[in-house]
Formats: structure tokens, C-alpha cells, sequence
């Protein structure tokens, strides 16, 4: 009879030890990191509730068990922990201790996100759709005629892809005006421009910025990385005002451009100079010129560092900068850095180069939504030149650069509840 009971003891014991919860670390212990964030996404997906534990090892997600998220966990190969309820609630009452720079967010819903990207073939990819498609996180393309028609409210986030917003087209003219791409790009915009009721591409850039600047009003969630940030807020300052040469739109730029920018309708930047020289690679003095600005880092020597915010108080910015470590290897683009003396003083800096006076990340609010710009091209590629091979990202799933690109990714589906006075 002892046996017996015994037996059931250690029956029910079992039972009530059963894993409850499923948490992804995201410390150093990560196997994973990239596709850790798509299999959070596979569970909101599916209505499952994430919890976000804000700056606990690294950022990790916990969820309720289910055997069919511990399959995907394996076949992502994600390192993952069974845990019991016991465990679970032992860790939110560490994280709500108030001396401790922790949070619990809750994730509810998976963004349905959009990738603004052109259709035609160009001679360089994305940071954002490589790392979307290798994390397993569906999206949609969209561009020109689709933004024109209307079709952003549908969508929660944004991503602005390597483009100039100003009808410059990347100020690539210098170097490759006798590319074939370059020459089919420019046909290809002009027609969609002509297409679309617009006597110019800048013209018609000028009107989707505005639709973009709509979407964040109305509470979307904006990201641009590259040319995209610095190039958005140069289209959104010179409404009105011819910044294009004739290469570019058939007739000169107007003289006087320069003084007729207006800062306040910009994003992120202010007290910034527009390039009229057709043939230099840059849009404007936002970005930092390494030869112009004697940058003396090297691939070897360029880092910028992630701020540390109160998790409890200044959650957004503390959810976007999670990471592993709080040093990230630097990485160059057409817009690599940001010139601190040019972000205007609303706009949150999440990472920088303090010793270059460089800004790297920065952050904002705009009507009812948000805003993310981040400096460089590719996190894993220092030096991207037009035509290299894309990144394989199975060769770098721990990157912590590309972890800042998937924080955005997960930012709108979060939920906080205000703290109590």
C-alpha cells in the first residue's frame, strides 16, 4: 500500500512539474538569435500572448507551452527552455522588483508589415527583407503605385528600403549614368511618374513621402535605414522647392534652394545643407563623409555603442536597443552615420559613436505614431559596394545588428500598461 501510494505522489508531482511555459533565451546561450524573433512572431501569429522580458538575459520571449511551438523551436533550431509555472512567476517577480532595470511586455498581436521596395531589379539587396525572409517573418512588397493608391493604412509597419526620396536617384549620376541598370532605373521611374499623373519623379516621391508622413500621423510604425532616413526628411523639407539638377528632372536646380528648406516638416533632421554637385554621392550633410569629415575608423576599429534606458519608465527605446551586447560593430552605406549637430532635439538617440560625435539610431514620434532611423547599409557587410552578392544570414544568426532591425519588427505589437502614480 506504501508503494502505492508512493506512486501516485510522485505521479502527481510529475504532473504539477509539467513545462508550462516555453521561454527563448536571448543571451549569449542563444543558438539562434534571428530566428528566435520569427518563431515569436509564429506564435502571435497563431494568437499566442509573448511576453517580452525587457533586458532579462538579452531580451527573451516566454510563452505559454505548446508541443507544436516546441517542434517549431527545434526545427528552427532555436535554443529554448522548458519551464514550469513555479519558474515563470519566480522570474516576473524578479523582473518587477523596482531596483532592478528590468520589464514585462506584453506582445499581442503580430504586425502585418510592409516592405516599400521596387519591383525592377537593382544591383544591390535589403538588410531588412534579407533578415525578414531568413527569420521566417512574412511581409508584403509595396511601392509607388500601390503607396499612391492608398494601400498603407492596411498595414501596421513599414520599411523603407534603400531609396532617395528626394528623385535623385541616389545621386548615383557620377559614377554610373552609363550602367544599364542605372539607365533602365531611371526609365522605369519616369514612367511610373508619367503613369501615376506626375510631370517629374520628384514630384511623385515628394507625394508618397507625404502619404508615409500620413501613415506615421495616423499610427504606423515608420523604419528606414541607409539613404532612406536622410534623403525622407530632405524630400519632406523641400516641398515646394527644386533640389534636382538637370540630369535628373530636365531642368537646373533653383538657386536659391538652400534658403528655402523648411526643418518643420521634417522627421529626425534639422540645420542640414542639401549637395548641389550632381555628380558627389550624398544628398546632403546629414550623413557623415568619411573623407570630408577625416573619419579615421577602419573596419577594424568602427563601433557604436546602444544606450541604456529605464525599462520600466522609457520602455520603447529600451524594447528597440535589446540586444546581447551593448557594443555593435559599425557598418558603412550611402548613409552611414548620422551628424549629431543636425538630429533635432525631440528625436531619442538609441546608439552612437560618442568620440565621432556620430549618431547611428535614433528614434521618434510623429502625430499618433513612430519612427526608426538607422545609419548603414548592411550590418554584417562593413563595405557594400553596388553589385555584391547578399548576405547569407545562416552565417551570421547571432548578429546583434541585425537584432536591432528585428526589435522594429516586434515594437508594434506590444502592449504596456502605464505605471501607477
Amino acid at each position: 500500500m506504501r508503494k502505492f501510494i508512493l506512486i501516485i505522489v510522485l505521479l502527481l508531482w510529475t504532473a504539477g512539474a509539467r513545462a508550462t511555459y516555453i521561454l527563448l533565451p536571448m543571451d549569449a546561450s542563444q543558438r539562434n538569435h534571428l530566428k528566435a524573433y520569427g518563431v515569436a512572431y509564429w506564435a502571435l501569429e497563431r494568437e499566442v500572448e509573448v511576453t517580452w522580458l525587457l533586458n532579462y538575459r538579452g531580451g527573451s520571449f516566454m510563452m505559454k507551452h505548446a508541443d507544436a511551438l516546441e517542434k517549431e523551436c527545434r526545427l528552427r533550431g532555436i535554443s529554448y527552455e522548458a519551464i514550469a509555472d513555479g519558474q515563470s512567476a519566480n522570474i516576473l517577480a524578479q523582473i518587477a522588483e523596482p531596483s532592478v532595470n528590468m520589464d514585462a511586455i506584453r506582445l499581442q498581436k503580430a504586425p502585418k508589415i510592409a516592405v516599400y521596395s521596387p519591383k525592377n531589379k537593382l544591383p544591390w539587396d535589403d538588410a531588412v527583407t534579407l533578415v525578414l525572409t531568413y527569420s521566417e517573418i512574412p511581409y508584403d512588397i509595396v511601392y509607388d503605385e500601390e503607396v499612391i493608391a492608398g494601400v498603407l493604412p492596411k498595414y501596421d509597419w513599414l520599411h523603407l528600403h534603400h531609396e532617395d526620396f528626394t528623385g535623385q536617384y541616389g545621386k548615383f549620376w557620377g559614377n554610373y549614368r552609363s550602367q544599364q541598370w542605372y539607365i533602365e532605373d531611371v526609365k522605369t521611374q519616369e514612367a511610373m511618374a508619367r503613369k501615376l499623373g506626375f510631370a517629374k519623379v520628384s514630384q511623385l516621391k515628394l507625394a508618397v513621402s507625404h502619404k508615409i508622413r500620413d501613415f506615421v500621423a495616423g499610427g504606423g510604425f515608420l523604419f528606414a535605414m541607409c539613404s532612406a532616413p536622410d534623403s525622407y526628411d530632405v524630400a519632406l523639407s523641400a516641398e515646394n522647392v527644386d533640389i534636382c539638377d538637370v540630369m535628373f528632372d530636365g531642368d537646373p536646380i533653383q538657386p536659391d534652394a538652400q534658403n528655402h528648406l523648411d526643418y518643420t516638416k521634417t522627421f529626425a533632421f534639422k540645420d542640414f545643407r542639401i549637395s548641389t554637385n550632381p555628380a558627389e554621392y550624398e544628398i546632403s550633410t546629414i550623413d557623415i563623409d568619411q573623407q570630408a569629415r577625416g573619419r579615421v575608423v577602419n573596419e577594424k576599429t568602427d563601433f557604436f555603442t546602444l544606450f541604456e534606458f529605464s525599462a520600466k519608465w522609457d520602455w520603447v527605446p529600451t524594447m528597440l536597443t535589446q540586444n546581447h551586447t551593448r557594443i555593435i560593430h559599425g557598418f558603412m552605406g550611402q548613409t552611414t552615420a548620422f551628424r549629431k549637430e543636425t538630429v533635432k532635439t525631440s528625436a531619442v538617440i538609441l546608439a552612437e559613436n560618442k568620440e565621432l560625435g556620430e549618431v547611428r539610431y535614433l528614434h521618434g514620434e510623429y502625430g499618433k505614431g513612430t519612427w526608426t532611423f538607422l545609419g548603414g547599409h548592411d550590418p554584417e557587410d562593413y563595405r557594400h559596394y553596388v553589385g555584391d552578392p547578399p548576405t547569407d544570414l545562416s552565417l551570421y544568426p547571432n548578429s546583434p545588428g541585425y537584432r536591432l532591425i528585428l526589435n522594429n519588427i516586434l515594437f508594434p505589437a506590444a502592449k504596456k500598461e502605464k505605471h501607477k502614480t
